[in-house]
């Protein structure tokens, strides 16, 4: 018999996490695309970034037909948040003479995944790339980073929201993320933790 699923977090009705899921504004818009391979990922941290702010947006594919349509959105600056040779450190909107909000695209997936989805758009891989300049560390306990600064879906969101609309703080949205993260410790038990996850 399998378990009932919230509807809108996707977690199991027992671990539902939508009490903690906030509903921020944001000058910036956000639209996350999403590889289908993490839409049934335990933490699809991208659903937790969509489901708390209002002025985000989540697509699942691998090819997006309707993305011109979706980047010609009227009074915004678009740009690809994803490291790149080019890529424009992202700055507080009162320190740019540029007033216009940001269009953030954000791929979802592993990096391959991600990069994938770059190569099968190439209106996406066209994009002027933004990225952060100092970085957080990941609160992702649970995973061996692939590289330094690597951070999840939901990280890199609230890190570039909390630069570009400073004083406006984003971390509420980390909220469900880090309840995820300490279930997935108690599951897993905390030795079991310390001898595979802090050496």
């Amino acid at each position: 018999m399998s378990r009932i699923h919230c509807a809108r977090c996707l977690r199991p009705q027992s671990h539902c996490l939508c009490a903690l899921i906030p509903s921020l504004a944001s000058r910036t818009r956000v639209v996350l695309l999403q590889h289908p391979s993490e839409v049934g990922h335990a933490l699809n941290t991208a659903r937790l970034a969509a489901l708390g702010l209002r002025n985000a947006e989540l697509r699942v594919g691998e090819v997006f037909e309707d993305l011109p349509a979706l980047l010609a959105t009227p009074g915004y600056r678009v740009g690809l948040l994803f490291p790149g040779a080019e890529a424009q450190v992202l700055a507080g909107y009162a320190d740019t003479p540029d007033q216009r909000p940001w269009l953030l695209v954000v791929p979802d997936g592993t990096w391959r995944k991600a990069r994938k989805l770059l190569h099968l758009n190439p209106l996406l891989a066209a994009l002027p790339r933004v990225t952060l300049g100092a970085v957080q560390p990941s609160r992702y306990r649970v995973r061996k980073a692939p590289e330094e600064g690597a951070l999840s879906t939901v990280e890199a969101v609230v890190q570039a929201l909390n630069v570009l609309e400073v004083p406006v703080v984003f971390d509420a949205l980390l909220r469900p993320f880090d309840a995820l993260i300490e279930g997935q410790i108690a599951a897993m038990g905390q030795q079991t933790y310390v001898r595979n996850h802090l050496r």
